[in-house]
Order: structure tokens, then sequence, then C-alpha cells
């Protein structure tokens, strides 16, 4: 990522977590919630964990986890959520693109709201497809590009402003070709989720299970 784009969400994301209270609630994304509990735990990569609803929810389900965001304060913020439900998270700050992990060294990967740049998502799903193991999982959930239309309508909903950077169902289709797909779907759901996302949205949702 461009230093001084890495710098602006970092900044970004910073902010947003600087409130007391967590931004998009303490409890887990309901689809990830709902997918998560269907299987075995294992060590799971969480991108995007932000203040780590996701992340603690999967460690009280007894994966190993590793969190992943650019913002120190979500970092902070994660931890004493972990702490507060007796579990530990392993949190690394920093952006992806930067980052490695070893070869397949991942059961799973949780992509919840993971939002990356237009010009380097396909890649980036490129990179973490390295690290997941054969028959490993992808559970994902994002905003489709329809979502443009509601934020505009209701900015309460949240999510990216530039179409490029929501997603399709054709787009995962192509970047995680080499996926048993268990679930595509693109849909209208009703978000309730602390602050930043609230009300009808449209989504795109996959899950998927690595076939090499």
């Amino acid at each position: 990522m461009n230093k001084s784009v890495e710098e602006e969400a970092e900044n970004k994301w910073n902010s947003r977590y600087q409130e007391a209270h967590y931004a998009y609630g303490k409890g887990p994304n309901l689809f990830f919630k709902e997918w998560l509990q269907k299987f075995e735990p294992g060590s799971i990569l969480m991108p995007a964990d932000g203040e780590g609803r996701n992340g603690v929810f999967a460690a009280q389900l007894g994966w190993k986890v590793t969190s992943l965001d650019l913002s120190k304060t979500g970092r902070l913020k994660a931890l004493q959520l972990a702490k507060e439900n007796h579990v530990a998270l392993d949190y690394i700050v920093g952006d992806l693109e930067q980052l490695n992990f070893e070869k397949e060294s991942f059961d799973a990967i949780g992509l919840i709201y993971a939002h990356f740049p237009a010009d380097k998502k396909s890649l980036l799903h490129e990179k973490l497809n390295g690290f997941l193991k054969p028959k490993g999982l992808i559970i994902f959930e994002a905003f489709s590009k329809e979502h443009l239309h509601m934020s505009n309508l209701d900015p309460k909903v949240g999510g990216p402003k530039e179409i490029d950077t929501l997603f399709s169902k054709t787009e995962i289709s192509a970047d995680f070709k080499n996926y048993d797909t268990l679930m595509l779907e693109e849909k209208e759901v009703l978000l309730n989720e602390g602050e930043y996302h609230i009300g009808r949205s449209a989504v795109v949702r996959f899950v998927g299970r690595k076939s090499s």
C-alpha cells in the first residue's frame, strides 16, 4: 500500500477507535458467528479485525486467533475485550501487503468487512490464499456494489464510498476460484452492529473450502 494511503487509513481507524464505546459493538458479525460454529476449531487469521469483536468470538470457541489491523488503538481495545472474555489474541499491527506468514499455516481466514484498496484487493486475496492450508476455510462478508446507493441514502449504514472497493459475486468467484463453494450470495440485510453499521445494507457473503 502506498505510504501516504497507508497513513491515511491508519489515522482514520485510530480516530474511529479512540471513542470509549466499540465502534461496531462487542458482539460478532452474525454471519461469521453462524458459520464459524459449524467447524472444528483450529488456527484462524482475522485481517481487519479492528476492535476484535470477531477474533474474540473465535477465541471463545477455541480457535487460535491471529488478528491483524492497521490500528494500534484497535489493538488495545481488542486486547481489552479479549481480557474481559478470558481469551487471548495474537494481534499484529501492520499492513497486510507488508506482512508474511508461513505458507499454508492457517485452517481458516475470516474476512469480515475487510475492504482493501480497489487496485490491491485481488492481490491481497491471492496472498491470503497462500496462507491457508488445503481444505482450509474462508468466511467472507462485505458490502456489495449495490450498497453504494444505500449508503448514499442512509450514511448510518457505513461502508466505502468508492464502488471499486465494493464487491460482487463475480469478483469473489474469480478471486477464490480454487475453492469449493459452500455458499455464495448477494442479498440485502439489516445490520445492527455498533454505531457505524446500522440499517439496510447490501452484502456479498461467501464460504469456501480451499480445494488445493
